[in-house]
């Protein structure tokens, strides 16, 4: 078996998906767990200024092997996995695709009416779930690769670069994965995060992102004696929702269009607790967004008498006007894939990065690819080849900034 399958492996069978839930970074041990295996294995390859610091982040240098000067390029992956479901992945199915669905276990398949582009994957090996499990391909295909291309360069020295460095960090499923970042000490003049899908993949627009929180209370009462008396604070949940957009929900949108997105309803007739995220890559229309939020409540605060209060956080903004002003990386990065007979497929990420907040940390920081299918759940698969064409064109771009 190939080394970076044998390191996926290793990676996925570490449980480090990350808690909202937790005041602590990393929010769960895992992360520590798969973060000194990691700087384990970085120092036994040789980098140097291994470090994994007192909230999880690993970092690390490959050193130039030139006698000349050029940028300092970084590479980043993230060791958290989706809090969505279970994180440890022990028993991942590695097999060729031979056609049809692609049962993972008695009660779930990948099926080709669900996801009709795995009629293009016919012939590829392909590492899935057993449906028991997310895989962890997002993103600890990511790490693999990074980590495969740096032994390659060190095991061909033949191949020039300046200083490369790593970063590896936790949390970046909840949004925390910048918030510690070490980036003056990174000392990279630009970097990519390895966090994106399918081969070709190269992002520098993302999402603008708040989160929202609704509380209501309510007035309980019997409900015998109800009349012109109860508010039922989660009919009232369900009124606000109904207010919003029926067209901007994540099941209806695509491309640069925005949404609204329900993530959780806890309540009673009493108290309910509403919070929801809000996606949008234009800056105006984003606002906008958060605009009507606050006139619903204000309209319904108004209709049953200030019961409901809204707190409104903004998570990241689009790299975009960050990335911009250095589009040269995205032409390396063009270029690069080119040069290895991948086709660059340019589109705006339908969520976030570690690299949105860094890009506004002054660390530019578009997206590569990592080869990964269906992250955050059950069905998420990977083809070895395209883990392994992510490691290659890690060294590609490491090869052209060089030159």
């Amino acid at each position: 078996m190939d080394k970076i399958i044998e390191r996926f492996k290793s990676y996925i069978a570490i449980d480090t998906k990350s808690d909202e839930n937790s005041s602590t970074c990393p929010s769960t041990k895992g992360q520590l767990e798969l973060g000194a295996l990691l700087a384990k294995e970085l120092q036994e390859l040789g980098l140097e200024d291994v470090k994994q610091d007192e909230n999880g982040y690993i970092y690390a240098t490959l050193k130039s092997n030139m006698d000349t000067k050029v940028p300092t390029i970084g590479f980043i992956a993230h060791l958290d996995t989706s809090p969505d479901l279970d994180g440890k992945c022990e028993n991942p199915k590695i097999f060729t695709y031979e056609g049809g669905d692609i049962k993972l276990n008695d009660q779930y398949s990948i099926t080709e009416k669900e996801f009709p582009f795995i009629k293009d994957l016919v012939g590829k090996e392909l590492i899935t779930t057993d449906g028991t499990t997310l895989l962890g391909a997002d993103d600890k295909a990511g790490i693999a690769a990074i980590i495969d291309a740096m032994e390659y360069l060190i095991n061909h020295p033949e191949i020039k670069h300046g200083d490369i460095k790593i970063g590896i960090t936790p949390d970046e499923e909840i949004g925390r994965g910048a918030d510690l970042f070490d980036v003056k000490g990174f000392n990279a003049d630009f970097a990519y995060t390895v966090d994106g899908g399918p081969v070709g993949e190269l992002e520098y627009e993302n999402f603008n992102a708040a989160s929202v929180k609704i509380e209501i209370q309510g007035k309980n009462v019997h409900p015998g004696t109800a009349k012109n008396i109860m508010i039922n604070s989660a009919r009232i949940a369900m009124e606000i929702d109904n207010m919003l957009p029926a067209n901007q929900k994540p099941e209806y949108t695509e491309g640069y269009e925005g949404f609204y997105l329900l993530t959780e309803l806890n309540g009673t007739v009493d108290y309910t607790v509403a919070t929801y995220i809000i996606r949008e890559h234009c800056k105006e229309k984003f606002e906008k967004m958060k605009e009507d939020f606050r006139k619903i409540v204000n309209f319904l605060n108004d209709k049953y008498g200030n019961i409901i209060k809204i707190e409104i956080k903004d998570s990241y903004y689009n790299m975009k006007e960050k990335v911009e002003p250095h589009m040269e990386i995205i032409e390396l990065a063009k270029k690069s894939m080119i040069d290895i007979g991948i086709e660059p497929m340019i589109q705006p990420i339908r969520g976030g990065t570690d690299g949105a907040r860094l890009s506004y940390m002054g660390l530019p920081c578009p997206n590569l690819f990592t080869g990964g299918y269906n992250f955050h759940g059950r069905f998420e698969f990977i083809p070895t080849e395209s883990m392994k064409l992510a490691s290659k064109l890690i060294v590609k771009i490491a090869e052209n900034n060089g030159k």
